[in-house]
């Protein structure tokens, strides 16, 4: 059975190494497994895992947030936020990079999703901060910092997963404990940024005016309204998750084809098809991660792998920064959703074992995470806006180093004082164990 498990987590492991795609990856590992320490007739259970792990309801909501996130994205939403964050910031040395700080968390309201939003901000905000004297690599890095943001801020695509991954966790908990930490580590990015800002020079050409404040109020209302309508849908017990992602739907295009009318009937097409895209991608790493799961759970691989790490110390903030530091690196190459799904059967012993709330766990999971995604090599986040703003990855890590750490901060931070996490869903009354 040793010899299986090996198998299984060796295969998965070479596979990414060789380039192969996480979902391939995922269910070949999970095949040779099972080939390996049951027999072929158990490759019969493949089509029926593989079903299974994606035939839960709450799933249902990762696709209508694509969706959602990809409708505001062509409707011009980000453009009326960006105007309506100057009237708020004012001109100011750094002024503008304030502006792609706080656009970046209201869009990770309505997207869920790091990448998506990265890329939309980036496509709004880097003409103006090109023109004001910001330099391109700057803005990439400040832009993926920020977009970082969205695995925390509901409704957030990773931790839909989490609670999916983890049976009898309240997606409304995890959304609302996401939300302080996930302001919590804008303020944190936003304090490099202007330190780099001012010191550098940067912003020099933002000009004096200010945008009118009610005039960009007004247009930015429609949007400001998506985070309001998801937060206050699921606090109010009016929708259930599931049925948020519909209601945020059917918003987004009442403002893109009726209120904004950015939008024509033929755009809707390019934005579903990109929409089915992006979900189908992500419904089947959810699919082969379920393959995977089960091969590991059956062969106890993940049980036995817990052990080991538990046997390595008492203490568990030893393990706990042992585990993060794997989450780091893992975050470094591999998407929020992937990393759940693989690492989730494997901590859940451990977090049982320190006693752990799966809440407060899952936030602290999903900054480290954060922080991967914009720190080399791969960071997925920073290669999005690197190739919008057209510079090499290189060319901004002498800027990404100083926001990781910031965010680094952010992290141990909720780490030292978990009610930072846990205040908000315990007052709401949900369930933070």
């Amino acid at each position: 059975m040793l010899d299986a498990n090996l198998a299984l987590l060796l295969s998965f492991f070479v596979l990414l190494l060789l380039g192969t795609p996480i979902a391939v990856a995922l269910g070949l590992g999970g095949a040779v497994g099972i080939v390996i320490g049951l027999d072929m007739i158990a490759l019969g259970m493949i089509g029926t895992n593989t079903y299974a792990a994606i035939a839960k309801y709450p799933l249902i909501a990762i696709p209508l947030f694509v969706l959602t996130g990809m409708i505001f994205e062509r409707s011009g939403v980000a453009a009326r936020l960006v105007t309506f964050a100057q009237a708020c910031i004012g001109p100011r040395r750094g002024g503008l990079g304030l502006v792609a700080v706080l656009v970046c968390i209201i869009m990770g309201g309505m997207s869920g999703s790091g990448v998506a939003d990265a890329a939309a901000v980036a496509t709004v905000m880097l003409p103006s901060m090109l023109k004001a004297g910001y330099p391109r690599p700057f803005t990439a890095s400040v832009i993926a910092a920020s977009a970082a943001t969205a695995i925390l801020i509901p409704p957030s695509i990773a931790l839909i997963v989490y609670s999916v991954v983890v049976p009898g966790l309240d997606l409304r908990a995890l959304f609302a404990a996401g939300l302080l930490p996930g302001l919590l580590m804008g303020a944190a990015i936003a304090a490099p940024t202007v330190w780099i800002s001012r010191r550098q020079g940067y912003g020099a050409g933002e000009g004096t005016e200010r945008p009118p404040f009610w005039a960009s109020f007004g247009r930015a209302v429609p949007g400001l309204m998506a985070p309001v309508i998801i937060l206050g849908g699921l606090r109010s017990g009016l929708f259930t998750p599931t049925e948020t992602a519909v209601v945020a739907v059917a918003y987004g295009l009442l403002v893109g084809l009726v209120i904004y009318r950015s939008m024509g009937l033929r755009d809707l097409y390019a934005v579903f098809a990109d929409s089915a895209k992006i979900s189908a991608v992500l419904m089947l790493i959810i699919s082969l991660a379920g393959l995977f799961a089960w091969a590991g759970s059956t062969l106890g691989a993940f049980r036995a792998t817990a052990e080991l790490i538990l046997s390595l110390s008492d203490n568990q903030w030893v393990i706990l920064a042992l585990v993060m530091a794997v989450m780091l690196l893992a975050g470094m190459v591999l998407d929020g959703v992937s990393i759940f799904l693989i690492a989730m059967p494997l901590l859940v012993p451990i977090v049982a074992a320190f006693g752990w709330s799966h809440v407060w766990f899952a936030v602290v999971m999903s900054i480290n995470i954060a922080m991967g995604q914009v720190t080399p090599p791969v960071a997925v986040n920073l290669m999005v806006t690197s190739k919008i703003a057209g510079v090499p990855l290189e060319s901004t890590f002498r800027y990404v180093g100083w926001l990781v750490l910031a965010m680094a901060v952010a992290l141990l931070l909720v780490i030292a004082f978990p009610e930072i996490a846990l205040w908000l869903p315990g007052v709401l009354g949900y369930r933070i164990s």
